[in-house]
């Protein structure tokens, strides 16, 4: 009698193979779908076919590590949970070319494109909302931490679900359900007066619970130990570094009072953007390292590292930014002119003077504070080797033998 293995893991290895396999005919229909759109009328302007494509790109990513998990691991759901954020944004990227394809493009030409550009409005809360709660709270083996913590992994559930529904029936115009400008201001077909009270109140929910998973995740790795607490710390890394950066480009946005990649924005402010955008690319990235186990044993000199030249990085952009605005605008007071190239010039002498001396002071402190056995032993090693150096001087030289 012959026995068979099970067949779960091999058909749910082949369903994470056509999921992915369908995310991918998703993002190559959404490119070559671009590069249509710019024969049209109202063609987009190829700066924004390729942001739009590499935006893509870069969210196709989830997806790439998502199917490497499933298929090897298909118990694990955060290798689903991946293909899934993939699916939202590739889809989306089919959606909005069908979109502007049937208001710009060839108006009248599909059918009701206004109900497809208003269902696919709240796509951005599972594409974002999963990134930052479920991804985070079942991370790295698929499980909560404890049982205290299924109530929050409910209301996240309750949160994703509910917003998905109630954006897409608020009672503003087309344009403003989906965050497209170039859609006509028309009313939302399915907007519901009565509604727009559960939608304004129940926004916060998802930060709030994006909040208590990264809480989770704390006091995940307090409890770990050896390869669990090795891949705490790659994912740990990865967030880190992307909300960072975002949110240095959210404050930077604020601050000039511009629209997220606005036309109006400086070139510099878009960059710093784009930047933010793209490094969601580490989450993936952290996540796939740390699951398949490969090159573990690096994450604590890259989190060194990330650690003293993120620190470094927004100490001298704040010097930068206060000697040009700062004493900049005082010069321009006192010289009357527009424009100071001298508080330019001196800011950024006085920030290249400052790198070197920051870098060690932040980089001793870092070790002083997150890597205080490594600091101990060093400061040990250097008393004892003053300690000797000083012995070695006092100490008198034996007479010489004299004939």
């Amino acid at each position: 009698m012959t026995t068979q293995s099970p067949s779960r893991p091999p058909t749910s290895a082949r369903l994470a193979w056509v999921t992915f396999s369908f995310v991918a005919l998703c993002l190559a229909i959404s490119l070559l779908s671009f590069i249509l759109l710019r024969t049209g009328e109202g063609a987009p302007s190829w700066g924004e076919i390729a942001s739009e494509s590499l935006f893509l790109i870069a969210m196709f990513s989830f997806p790439m590590v998502g199917v490497l998990i499933a298929s090897r691991q298909p118990r694990n759901p955060i290798g689903w949970i991946l293909l899934a954020i993939g699916l939202v944004w590739e889809l989306g990227g089919v959606i909005d070319s069908y979109v502007h394809y049937g208001f710009v493009t060839n108006p009248g030409s599909v059918p009701r494109p206004d109900l497809v550009a208003v269902l696919a409005s709240s796509s951005w809360v599972p594409g974002v909302g999963l990134i930052g709660t479920f991804v985070i709270l079942l991370f790295p083996d698929g499980r909560l931490p404890s049982p205290r913590w299924r109530p929050l992994a409910w209301l996240s559930v309750f949160a994703l679900t509910a917003l998905s529904i109630l954006i897409p029936v608020t009672p503003d115009s087309l344009a403003e359900v989906a965050s497209n400008p170039s859609l006509p201001n028309i009313p939302n077909p399915l907007g519901l007066d009565a509604l727009r009270p559960f939608t304004g109140a129940l926004l916060p929910l998802l930060p709030l619970c994006m909040l208590g998973c990264a809480s989770s995740l704390i006091w995940r790795f307090r409890r770990s130990r050896g390869r669990e607490r090795l891949q705490l710390k790659w994912l740990a890394s990865g967030a880190g570094v992307t909300a960072t950066i975002y949110l240095f480009a959210m404050a930077f946005s604020l601050s000039q009072d511009t629209p997220w990649s606005g036309k109006g924005n400086p070139l510099w402010l878009n960059v710093l953007q784009w930047v933010a955008i793209y490094s969601f690319v580490l989450i993936p990235a952290a996540v796939g390292v740390a699951i398949l186990r490969h090159r573990l044993y690096d994450i604590d000199l890259i989190i060194n590292r990330a650690l003293v030249y993120g620190a470094l990085t927004a100490a001298l952009a704040s010097a930068y930014v206060v000697g040009v605005v700062g004493v900049g605008g005082l010069l321009r007071t006192v010289s009357d002119q527009q424009t100071n190239n001298l508080a330019v010039a001196a800011s950024t002498l006085a920030v290249a003077a400052m790198f070197r001396p920051a870098r060690g002071r932040i980089q001793a402190f870092i070790d002083r504070r997150f890597y205080r056995r490594k600091y101990d032993a060093e400061q040990t090693l250097e008393t004892f080797s003053a300690r000797l150096r000083a012995r070695s001087i006092s100490k008198p030289s034996p007479p010489s033998s004299s004939r």
